[in-house]
């Protein structure tokens, strides 16, 4: 069996945020409110996973998987976030939410970003306001993948 030595990873830049005066502090204010919108944790921190996952996002997975483990989530289902439809373990509404966070994360790889199918099982599982965190919180999940991906955030190191 060969080892492999660990790789020296270093961000471009400062992480973003952490730049300008009042953006972290707004970011945190955002999260904050989506986090009020009675959504599970959990849900909330495999939405973060899979998000990051499609987007690549080598600090953020490390954050997510974190959160996940914070939130309750086990190995077994942490292992296999990216492949959520052939594992048994998640629920309908974790698969609703699953499903609409790749279609929103992936917004121009179809000529309807949210088929009518998929909107009739989320206004299914999720009341008008869950509806509303579970966008935000996809949103707010791309807006940290989209700043820590291209500066090569380390992964450990996230804001």
């Amino acid at each position: 069996m060969t080892t492999t030595s660990p790789v020296t990873v270093e961000a471009r830049m400062a992480n973003p945020a952490a730049l300008l005066p009042g953006v972290g502090e707004a970011i945190g204010g955002l999260v904050a409110a989506v986090r009020s919108g009675g959504l599970p944790e959990p849900l909330l921190a495999l939405v973060h996973l899979r998000v990051s996952l499609i987007n690549g996002c080598a600090s953020c997975v490390h954050g997510g998987a974190r959160d996940a483990r914070a939130a309750g989530e086990s190995e077994e289902r942490l292992a296999t976030v990216g492949v959520w439809r052939e594992a048994p373990w998640f629920t309908d509404q974790e698969r609703v939410a699953l499903e609409l966070a790749e279609h929103v994360t992936r917004l121009a790889d179809a000529g309807d970003a949210v088929p009518d199918a998929l909107w009739s099982e989320v206004t299914r599982v999720f009341d008008e306001p869950g509806r509303a965190a579970l966008l935000l919180w996809i949103a707010v999940v791309n807006l940290f993948n989209r700043c820590n991906a291209p500066i090569r955030q380390v992964a450990g190191t996230g804001w």
